[in-house]
């Protein structure tokens, strides 16, 4: 059993005010393996004190002195990288390849573009007489989600620290042990005491007291869309800045001449990636009509011969849901989507065959959905792909953007100039052209209730400025 019942603040690890413990689940056992306690506004009041009065100075710091401090950081996360794998793969089900090679992967990578960014970012410039600076925003709060935990504790902690912030960590109770590791690796690599804080809470508990203190300028929230709505609730009384990466339903819009068997294979396998827990998925494929069949065998056979299983077989390619909570939704909007008459191609309902234990889930292709169903409209957050008929190039593009969502979009086309066009249209904060790979140094996040500002790179450090105007700081020439 790993017991981690106390919390990072102001630079030591200390007891909760109140004793509350959690137990943390396996889903791949749905064993409990770890335990943790639950903190509360009393432990969010002490953490968020350290952080203000550490921003005096650390808020003073250099240039030079924060891009020392990010590659210490960077030294000594190369050295646990394994260490924070076994976490995700523990706390989140993650496959071992996917823990070590994508999961936990994505920490180095985010604090390496917070250094490139760092290296060469403008706080200042001048305006005739006018002196236009950015300075960090004071303390933030930093909310986190479960699954892509490091990646966004990461994307968020590394981007404050290079503009002069303090913060508070809530990382998400059901995968805590990672961000935990990485509190640790921040105490190793030498940040200063109060500038990291690591609170562990649920959303009541720590979310709330988190988002509505008087003393935090800034919320940085990846969550769901429902959640997203409450912490800016919370926060608007205080008038804090709310930085929010929510949920998405992303179209993968399949031209007529793009190479049907690479790419409907691709975005089937991107839908299924990390068990389809990932914002960002492609899970509405839009085909054209004439091709809907060949779309749907393509798809279908991707989902049945995917591997599912032991997250520690490095053979799996999807694990377990995170969560019994979260398998039962899923449950019920594969069903949803039966009942509501679009065709069941692969996987279904229930465990896949063989496996009796565990959160997981059947990869699943339905074909013949229409953009009324509850399977095109809700983000199901499972390896669940929807394929939807397009008539012409104009109506896959009115299907792709008749959604609440706006994270992201994907376009296949065998024309560079054609895919350009479509995705100009495409109403998301991202699109990938022909499955392009994400850029660390490129601005990550969405539009409408997928949320508003950016993270990642150069944007990730301006989420935590604030802009202050000097004037007359030159004198004005005759």
């Amino acid at each position: 059993m790993l017991e981690k019942l106390d919390f990072y603040i102001d630079g030591q690890w200390v007891p909760p005010v109140e004793p509350r413990t959690l137990d943390v689940v396996n889903p791949a056992t749905e064993e409990v393996f770890g335990r943790i306690s639950l903190g509360s506004a009393a432990d969010v009041d002490r953490a968020v004190a350290a952080a203000k009065r550490a921003f005096e100075s650390y808020s003073r710091t250099t240039r030079e002195q924060r891009l020392e401090l990010l590659r210490s950081i960077l030294e000594v996360f190369k050295r646990r990288h394994d260490e924070v794998a076994e976490a995700i793969m523990n706390e989140m089900g993650a496959p071992w390849t996917l823990a070590k090679g994508a999961q936990a992967a994505s920490g180095p990578q985010h604090i390496k573009a917070a250094i490139k960014a760092l290296e060469t970012f403008e706080f200042e410039e001048k305006s005739g007489t006018t002196l236009i600076v950015r300075e960090p925003i004071g303390v933030c709060g930093l909310i986190t989600p479960w699954n892509w935990p490091m990646n966004q504790v990461a994307v968020k902690v590394a981007p404050a620290l290079a503009a002069g912030c303090t913060m508070v960590l809530k990382p998400s109770e059901i995968a805590p042990f990672d961000a935990m590791l990485f509190a640790e690796i921040l105490d190793e690599a030498g940040v200063p005491a109060g500038v990291f804080n690591l609170v562990n809470g649920d959303g009541p508990g720590v979310g709330t007291a988190l988002s509505q203190h008087p003393d935090v300028a800034m919320v940085s929230f990846t969550g769901s869309t429902r959640a997203g709505v409450l912490v800016a609730q919370n926060a608007a009384p205080t008038v804090k800045r709310v930085a929010q990466e929510l949920g998405g339903k992303s179209a993968n819009i399949i031209l007529d001449d793009a190479d049907f068997e690479k790419e409907i294979a691709a975005g089937a396998e991107n839908c299924f990636d990390n068990t389809g827990q990932s914002c960002d998925a492609p899970t509405r494929m839009l085909v054209p009509k004439a091709r809907l069949a060949e779309a749907a065998e393509i798809a279908g056979r991707v989902a049945r011969n995917t591997i599912v299983g032991d997250p520690r077989d490095e053979k799996t390619q999807v694990g377990p849901l995170v969560s019994d909570v979260q398998w039962k939704k899923v449950q019920d909007l594969i069903q949803r989507g039966i009942d509501e008459g679009a065709e069941l191609v692969a996987g279904g309902t229930g465990r896949p065959d063989g496996i009796e234990r565990g959160y997981f889930v059947k990869p699943t292709v339905f074909s013949g959905v229409n953009n009324n169903m509850t399977i095109a409209r809700e983000e199901i957050f499972g390896p669940v792909l929807s394929i939807l008929p397009y008539e012409d190039e104009d109506d896959a593009v009115r299907i792709a953007n008749d959604t609440p969502y706006g994270l992201s979009g994907y376009v296949s086309s065998g024309s560079l100039e054609r895919a350009r066009r479509v995705a100009s249209k495409m109403r998301t904060g991202m699109v990938h052209i022909n499955n392009a790979w994400l850029d660390s140094m490129a601005p990550f996040g969405g539009y409408k209730q997928s949320g508003n500002g950016r993270e990642w790179g150069p944007h990730g450090i301006e989420e935590f400025l604030e802009t202050k105007s000097i004037y007359g700081y030159e004198e004005r020439k005759a």
